[in-house]
């Protein structure tokens, strides 16, 4: 009988759920001025799912997408939807995004669906507003300027993790790429935050969790038991107990926390933060340097592997570098800075590719924008893959072509290019991810050629990114390259 009643009050909590956020979506929906200038499009479907489906549905991501063509075409760059429960504005007009990113916490502040919030926690910095979010980034963008003075230890860690990984490519014929460069960087990032290396028993249960918690963050937010959402709030506790035990460890070590040079060391010593913050700040930090970082390197393995002469001109300039780098062992910055044509392929890849398709941001004031009005409360996505393939911006934008990037500097300053974001949320780790890349590039380039097994293996847009079958390529090593 109490099973029963169990079950009966999942059911009308689950019902009294959907009601609410029905009656939300209606009130949201048609409790504008109905004078207002709204942005053209149509509000298709229930309110609860909308367009929603239609906008997440997997396709390239070198590609727009179907919802995005039709309703670009119909309406223009900047249009209505209903997405994620809520009446949406779409931008893909660089210059509203630029102004959608450069007004936050004055006009719009981060309005992501409940799952994120829900995986993440309260205090990611993907959610956090105001002052709040200030001080957390501020801590993250201390973090990064200390790599800096670092770099040459630093840079050492990222080169021998990238070693390790291809040293295990010996007498290997084929490989899953996608599986093989999250190990690398995984490693990277565990390593610069925790010190912990692979083999590690806590490394490993780090990475077991946070498989469940990638899985958890773009399901549907319903919180029962052996739900993907329910695994990942799990998964997202288990892994801050495992960063709490270190902390532990470090807080009995008698001063020696100084010694060690790791993010958390820092995060530790300066005090800033509370504890749940510092946990909060270490899981943002792992996920925005083990999948994006990934998938970034991926895409541009995909096309190298089919281009010869892309690939021939990126390895001449890395054998330079290699003849030419100061010092004896690792490398440097002033050799990274060498690395031209490898930020070109990165530029190349982050606009093709689009590792980040789109953030949610919402209104919190009345918005009037090229004689459109937005009501309060209304959400507005800013899509950087709308821009980055418009072809009044970009000449051909679905031809991957890193020549493109000769004209501009090294930071990609093209218009529209926003693929780490803009504005007080830019990615902080942006050039991490920049110099993890080169790095692994300059060694991959040098020591093998590969050619990818299956032509129609492509980035997709899930909307997260990977590829369907993993990237599987034929890999051979390299004769010794001329000294």
């Amino acid at each position: 009988m109490s099973l029963l009643l169990h079950s009966f009050i999942l059911v009308v909590l689950v019902c009294l759920f959907f009601f609410l956020l029905f009656f939300a979506s209606f009130q949201y929906i048609y409790g504008h001025n109905k004078n207002s200038k709204l942005p053209p499009g149509s509000f298709a479907g229930c309110p609860l799912i909308g367009d929603t489906l239609s906008f997440i549905s997997p396709h390239i991501s070198s590609s727009k997408g179907r919802f995005l063509d039709i309703n670009i075409k119909r309406y223009g760059k900047i249009f209505r939807a209903h997405l994620f429960g809520y009446p949406t504005v779409v931008s893909c007009d660089a210059e509203f995004n630029s102004f959608i990113l450069q007004n936050e916490d004055r006009l719009f502040v981060a309005g992501y669906p409940k799952n994120i919030p829900g995986v993440l926690g309260d205090l990611t910095l993907l959610v956090v507003t105001g002052d709040t979010h200030k001080h957390i980034r501020g801590v993250a963008l201390n973090l990064f300027a200390a790599m800096r003075t670092r770099s040459s230890s630093f840079i050492s860690d990222i080169e021998c993790n990238a070693l390790r990984v291809m040293d295990s490519w010996k007498n290997r014929e084929k490989l899953v790429f996608c599986a093989e460069i999250r190990k690398f960087t995984f490693s990277v990032i565990v390593k610069q935050i925790l010190s912990l290396m692979p083999e590690d028993s806590e490394s490993t249960q780090i990475l077991q969790n946070f498989n469940t918690f990638m899985r958890g963050l773009v399901s549907v937010p319903i919180n029962l038991p052996g739900t993907p959402y329910a695994k990942a709030i799990q998964a997202n506790y288990r892994i801050k107990e495992i960063v709490r035990k270190i902390i532990r460890r470090r807080e009995k070590e008698d001063g020696k926390v100084e010694e060690r040079m790791d993010f958390l060391a820092i995060l530790l010593h300066q005090n800033e933060l509370s504890e749940e913050e510092i946990l909060s700040l270490v899981l943002d930090l792992l996920l925005g340097g083990y999948e994006t970082t990934a998938m970034l390197i991926a895409i541009i393995v995909k096309f190298l592997g089919s281009d010869h002469k892309m690939l021939a001109e990126l390895r001449e300039e890395h054998l330079s570098v290699k003849q030419n780098k100061v010092g004896k062992e690792s490398l440097s910055l002033e050799d990274y800075k060498k690395m031209e044509f490898t930020q070109c392929l990165i530029n190349e890849a982050l606009r093709l590719g689009n590792v980040v398709k789109f953030v949610h941001r919402k209104a919190i004031k009345p918005i009037q924008y090229k004689g459109y009005e937005i009501p309060v409360g209304w959400k507005v996505l800013p899509v950087f893959s709308g821009v980055h393939l418009d072809p009044s911006l970009h000449p051909d934008p679905f031809h991957f072509n890193p020549w493109r990037w000769e004209k501009y500097d090294l930071n990609g300053n093209m218009r529209g290019f926003m693929p780490f974001g803009g504005g007080k949320r830019m990615c902080p780790g942006s050039e991490l991810a920049r110099l993890e890349t080169s790095l692994f590039l300059h060694h991959l380039v040098l020591k093998f050629s590969w050619t990818p097994l299956m032509d129609e293996d492509l980035p997709m847009s899930f909307p997260y990114l990977d590829f369907k079958n993993g990237l599987q390529i034929a890999i051979q090593p390299l004769l010794q390259l001329r000294p």
